[in-house]
């Protein structure tokens, strides 16, 4: 395929995936005091109790134009397989960009990081008062592209440094976590320049590159014990498959290798899409790991 054959699939399929009409949660709870410190609750469509809860993260590069809303639909897609949903926002990168920037920043040290580490602390509590009927003993959590990176860091909180304040004394009890292509290989992102430089401004500019990496690069915190699933396009434009496949990489050579679904033809944005086949795929590799 052509370059322009490329990013004209990768048009189309963004402007899929943006198109369906963002969907109101059941409930909608606070874990700290900022705007951004929000859990959105969907209860299954089909009203049974027990069933699992899996807990959603959003992508965006870490940047604060692109928030929780625009996962809706794909949390509602899951509350309609029967499946209790979480979706968590956080805070991201300022609105007025650095300077010598162009766009929005990508993240914020260490506030991104508080804030999903406050949110998965608080998240057993939250969901048995907002969603009773879920069963938080099956809990997965996912998430797509930087909020791939982000689920992916949550369940190595306990291997993080010592010196680190998101460091948890035991794992997660989790069943497991399907990133979607996750941005989960730092350096690999890094030299391919994915999502315009989000890596390096997430950490605070090259400087700070190799210090903060330690802390937060899911492909240096291995291996974690928490079965782990990836699922990546080999079309994707945004995080690029060499990516995925350096994460992957690394977690066989931590003696622990993820799962590894490739989807042929497929980009970035339909594994979110719940008009897409591939949105179906990832419902399905959550359900394995669910039930």
């Amino acid at each position: 395929m052509s370059d322009s054959a490329a990013r004209d699939r990768d048009a189309a399929e963004t402007e899929s995936a943006f198109a369906h009409p963002e969907v109101a949660p059941d409930r909608t709870a606070a874990y700290g005091g900022h705007p951004d410190q929000v859990i959105d609750f969907f209860a299954p469509r089909d009203g049974r109790d027990g069933a699992p809860l899996v807990v959603v993260l959003h992508g965006g590069a870490w940047r604060a134009p692109y928030d929780r809303r625009h996962l809706s639909p794909f949390a509602d897609f899951l509350a309609r397989r029967g499946l209790a949903v979480a979706a968590v926002e956080y805070r991201r990168g300022g609105e007025i960009p650095r300077q010598g920037s162009q766009g929005p920043v990508a993240g914020r040290w260490p506030e991104t990081f508080d804030d999903v580490a406050a949110a998965m602390d608080a998240l057993p509590e939250l969901a048995a008062r907002e969603l009773p009927g879920a069963d938080v003993r099956r809990t997965v959590v996912t998430g797509h592209s930087a909020g791939g990176q982000l689920a992916l860091w949550a369940a190595a909180r306990h291997v993080l440094p010592r010196d680190s304040p998101w460091r948890l004394p035991a794992p997660p009890r989790w069943r497991g976590v399907v990133a979607l292509a996750p941005i989960g290989d730092f350096t690999s992102a890094v030299e391919r320049d994915v999502c315009s430089g989000a890596v390096r401004q997430l950490l605070g500019g090259a400087e700070r590159f190799e210090e903060r990496r330690a802390y937060v690069d899911p492909a240096a915190l291995l291996p974690t014990g928490i079965a782990t699933a990836v699922v990546q396009g080999t079309w994707d434009l945004t995080v690029p498959q060499a990516v995925t496949e350096a994460f992957v990489d690394a977690t066989a050579k931590a003696g622990e290798p993820a799962g590894l679904t490739l989807l042929e033809g497929i980009g970035h944005f339909p594994l979110i899409d719940p008009s897409a086949d591939a949105c179906a795929v990832v419902a399905e590799e959550i359900d394995q790991l669910a039930w």
